[in-house]
């Protein structure tokens, strides 16, 4: 099963409550607020993992434009696309040097066989992710967000998120924020559902950020 459908989502939500009562009780506070975790569903293949690229480590409203620009000069964005644009035509839609070897090391691996991106949401997810950062440039980050932003995995988990690791430090308590190590081994607890827990956890850090914002501190 993949995430795109709310049936779906909800298949998730009622193991996690049924798995974990720390799950249980901020499925509950995220409703309770009307945050309930969207699908939040994007196009998958090499478009869908290409913005994602654009969007690394520059702001929001940065990616937006670059990536309008990359789409207006490419309207037809796939991997033999990319291979054969020039360094020059890539620049001047505002990508850097970096990302313009990413995009091209997938394509290579797109072209070659060697990352079949639209097959991923039937690989188990560890497979899956050891699949995409295989490719140079696609660090972990990367790879769970395509997997469950643009594929809908049910059970990618990007343990590397901060806002993640807030969050799970709320829920849960803790003292310190866990490393990305620690916050998977957390994250075992709700396979095969990880990827509906990360979606409830960035709910919960929207409910939990908005409140200290308005001063609520209960």
């Amino acid at each position: 099963m993949i995430l795109d459908s709310e049936a779906a989502m909800q298949a998730g939500l009622d193991a996690l409550r049924a798995q974990d009562a720390v799950m249980a009780r901020i499925i509950g506070e995220v409703a309770a607020q009307g945050a309930g975790p969207p699908l939040r569903k994007r196009d998958p293949g090499f478009a869908g993992l290409a913005a994602i690229v654009v969007s690394q480590q520059v702001s929001t409203a940065s990616a937006k434009a670059i990536w309008g620009r990359v789409v207006e000069r490419f309207p037809a964005l796939d991997a033999p696309t990319l291979r054969g644009a020039d360094d020059e035509a890539l620049r001047v839609c505002g990508l850097s040097a970096p990302k313009i070897r990413t995009l091209r090391a997938v394509a290579e691996a797109v072209a070659q066989g060697d990352l079949p991106l639209d097959d991923l949401a039937g690989y188990d997810a560890d497979a899956a992710h050891e699949a995409l950062v295989a490719v140079k440039g696609i660090g972990p980050w990367t790879a769970d967000i395509y997997l469950l932003f643009c594929l809908g995995h049910p059970d990618a988990f990007a343990a590397g998120d901060l806002a993640l690791q807030e969050s799970a430090r709320l829920a849960y308590t803790l003292e310190t924020r866990p490393k990305p190590a620690e916050l998977l081994t957390l994250a075992d607890q709700w396979r095969p559902w990880r990827g509906v827990a990360a979606k409830v956890l960035w709910a919960y850090y929207g409910v939990q950020t908005r409140r200290a914002d308005a001063g609520d501190v209960g």
